[in-house]
C-alpha cells in the first residue's frame, strides 16, 4: 500500500497556515471533500470546520469514538501520551530549529556561516587524506597481485628493486652557488639600478647600487 496517511477520525495534523498555525489538531468528522472538522483540547485549537489544505497530516493516530466531544478527545490525547511522541519525533525538531533561525540576528547568522566554513574545510581535508590513502593501498595491492601472478608463472619469487644511490655528481646540481641579483628599471628615466646581494656568513647582507646614465641618441643622418 503506497499512502499511509489518510484523512480519518483520530488523524493528527499540524496546522500550516490560518489563525492557528503552527498548532496540532485531531480530525474529529469529515464534512465534505475539502473541509474536516478538527478539535485541539491540549494544543489550544478550538473545535472548528478547517479547509484540508491549510493542513498537513502526520503518521500518529490517536483512538476515539467518531465525533467524539472535546473530554473524550482530550482523554484519548492524553492515554496515548502523544505529545511525548511529538516532541521526539524529528518533524518537532525542525520546526523548532526554523524558529531558531527566524529569531538569529546579523551577528548570530555571521557567526553560523564561520562556523560552517571552519567545519568544510575539516571535512574536506579529512575526505583528501582518505582518498589519498585508499589510493596509494589500491596501487600496492595492484603491484603485488602483478608481481604474485609473474613469480607464479616463472615458479620463484621476485626480489624487490634495489635503490640507486645518490652520486657525487647529483649532490653538486642540488646546491646554489649563484648570489641571488634583483634589477629594477625604472620606468620615468633611462637609468638603470642593479641591485647585488651578497650573503656573508655570520654577518648582515652588503648592499652595493651603482647607477649608469646612457647617452643621448645621436641625430639622424640626413639622405
Amino acid at each position: 500500500m503506497p499512502f499511509k496517511r489518510f484523512v480519518e477520525t483520530g488523524r493528527v495534523a499540524w496546522i500550516s497556515g490560518g489563525r492557528y498555525a503552527g498548532r496540532l489538531c485531531s480530525i474529529v468528522d469529515v464534512i465534505d471533500q475539502t473541509r474536516v472538522l478538527v478539535d485541539g483540547p491540549k494544543s489550544g485549537v478550538p473545535r472548528i470546520p478547517i479547509r484540508l489544505n491549510q493542513i498537513r497530516l502526520t503518521k500518529f493516530l490517536i483512538k476515539f469514538p467518531f465525533k467524539g466531544s472535546t473530554r473524550v478527545v482530550r482523554k484519548a490525547w492524553e492515554a496515548s501520551k502523544f505529545m511525548e511522541k511529538w516532541r521526539a519525533g524529528k518533524w518537532s525538531g525542525n520546526l523548532s530549529k526554523r524558529k531558531l533561525r527566524r529569531k538569529m540576528s546579523d551577528f548570530d547568522r555571521f557567526k553560523l556561516r564561520n562556523a560552517r566554513k571552519a567545519r568544510n574545510a575539516l571535512r574536506t581535508a579529512e575526505y583528501l587524506r582518505l582518498m589519498k590513502a585508499a589510493k596509494r593501498r589500491s596501487e600496492r595491492l595492484r603491484r603485488n597481485s602483478a608481481k604474485w601472478r609473474i613469480s607464479k608463472k616463472l615458479g620463484k619469487p621476485i626480489p624487490d628493486k634495489p635503490k640507486k644511490p645518490v652520486t657525487e655528481k647529483k649532490l653538486k646540481s642540488r646546491r646554489v652557488t649563484s648570489p641571488k641579483v634583483k634589477t629594477l628599471k625604472s620606468v620615468k628615466g633611462k637609468a638603470k639600478l642593479t641591485k647585488k646581494v651578497q650573503k656573508v656568513a655570520g654577518g648582515k647582507p652588503k648592499v652595493e647600487k651603482s647607477k649608469a646614465t646612457t647617452g643621448k641618441a645621436s641625430a639622424k643622418p640626413q639622405k
